[in-house]
């Protein structure tokens, strides 16, 4: 059986890698056409569309859980992965099986005109459709791959809901350099009427989303954060809408106190999103009593983010901080700490495209230890001159080692570990996905 898995992973890599060569197209022309030859999936879901620079994955698996907890049948579709392709998307919380992700991707192969040179992501997001429809789901999460306005998950005419988790500078080479610029993009995914729910967004970005927001007569719910308490527990006090018979509509006082699963502070944002999403949605009939909304908190996984792992005997705490406002929730959270007065012992590797500086800035500390390692097939920052970068940035770091594995990181980081020193893997999404996956790979 676990030939027959293996052989099909392979399958659905070829596949998938066959695409990769003609990179990433920002434009609904292609997704459209796929949709079209594929009848139109997407027309058949309801669906949460979730867009942002940070906390959209996190959002997206709250929501994916919270509505499960109510008994509905669940989709999510999210990126990137961390170990398989099968976990972007997902039914009720268990990802697609290599046979069936296979056997969407074949179909929207089959599909495919001639004369169409689709990208990755666009037959991926296509098999995503036209499988969450098969399955029949209740609801369906979507989070936006790159951007929004442009981005292949796009193709709703009339969602649920849309959702925009936060901005701040990421691929500034193709959604511009400015806050307002890379707002204009999030803010491609609201639609006619719909309601919109956003996080905590900077003014500048804001006035560029309420003005679209307000073009669309889409009426919006601002998040405010929730309220940290003892023990992991965290307190929503919001508003509620209510119909009334007579005197039409009110804004009712709606307090809610819960278990917060997910580490750092961040989270008490990213949870408020969800939380005002699903009270929204509960005034349009959604049948999502709060016990199902505390319990399918409760019980939201989202590894990779903020995550103590024991590896070989030693906590390590990882994650995918790989841009600048990532890169200070992780600060954050390790300043928060019982030894947040520690030294730190740093294994990254990130990729060609960020920037570095201000990763590097935002993270190292005086006495600190950087183990600089690749990001395996991706297009790795060179590790030279990122030594150069950091011993620049932060003058006084105790080591700045090179290594070609992060394993050969992590083990020259817990050897040089003392008590309460802490070692931290971070850098990208993807070279998390290659340790994970090369953790369950062991005997």
């Amino acid at each position: 059986m676990d030939n027959v898995v293996s052989l099909q992973n392979q399958a659905i890599d070829r596949l998938l890698q066959s695409y990769a060569r003609f990179g990433v197209n920002l434009g609904l022309e292609n997704s459209l056409v796929l949709m079209k030859a594929l009848r139109d999936p997407q027309r058949k879901i309801p669906v949460i569309h979730v867009a942002g620079s940070n906390g959209k994955g996190s959002v997206c698996a709250y929501l994916s859980s919270i509505f499960h907890a109510a008994g509905y049948r669940v989709g999510r579709y999210t990126s990137p992965h961390l170990v398989s392709w099968t976990e972007r998307i997902c039914v009720d919380e268990v990802p697609i099986t290599p046979a069936e992700l296979l056997r969407s991707l074949r179909v929207v192969q089959e599909a495919v005109p001639e004369t169409l040179v689709p990208t990755q992501f666009e037959v991926l997001t296509a098999a995503m459709w036209h499988y969450l429809a098969q399955q029949k789901v209740d609801i369906a999460i979507v989070e936006v791959g790159l951007g929004g306005r442009l981005d292949a998950t796009n193709v709703i005419d009339e969602p649920l809901a849309t959702v925009i988790t936060s901005i701040s500078l990421e691929h500034v080479e193709r959604l511009g350099d400015t806050l307002a610029k890379i707002a204009f993009e999030k803010a491609g995914i609201i639609k006619s009427g719909c309601p919109l729910i956003v996080g905590q967004i900077p003014t500048e970005a804001m006035s560029v989303i309420t003005r679209r927001a307000f073009d669309a007569f889409s009426p919006i719910t601002f998040a405010k954060p929730c309220q940290a308490l003892p023990k992991g527990w965290a307190l929503y006090d919001g508003f509620e809408l209510f119909e009334l018979e007579q005197e039409g509509v009110a804004l009712v006082p709606r307090s809610l106190t819960f278990e917060l699963p997910l580490q750092g502070d961040v989270q008490l944002g990213n949870v408020a999103v969800a939380i005002a999403t699903v009270l929204l949605l509960r005034q349009d009939g959604w049948e999502v009593t709060n016990e199902a909304l505390t319990q399918g908190i409760a019980k939201t996984q989202w590894p990779g983010r903020l995550q103590w792992y024991n590896w070989r005997g030693h906590k390590i705490l990882i994650d995918g901080a790989h841009n600048h406002d990532s890169s200070r929730v992780l600060r954050s959270f390790l300043d928060q700490q019982e030894s947040s007065g520690a030294k730190n012992h740093w294994v990254m590797g990130m990729l060609a495209t960020k920037d570095h500086a201000e990763m590097f800035k935002t993270l190292l500390r005086s006495g600190d230890s950087l183990y600089l390692v690749p990001v395996p097939g991706h297009q790795s920052a060179d590790l030279l001159k990122l030594v150069e970068l950091a011993k620049s940035v932060q003058s006084d770091l105790e080591r700045v080692w090179v290594f070609d594995d992060v394993m050969k990181g992590l083990q020259a980081a817990t050897d040089a570990q003392k008590k309460h020193e802490g070692v931290v893997l971070c850098g990208s999404l993807y070279l998390l996905g290659d340790f994970l996956g090369r953790e369950t790979q062991s005997p």
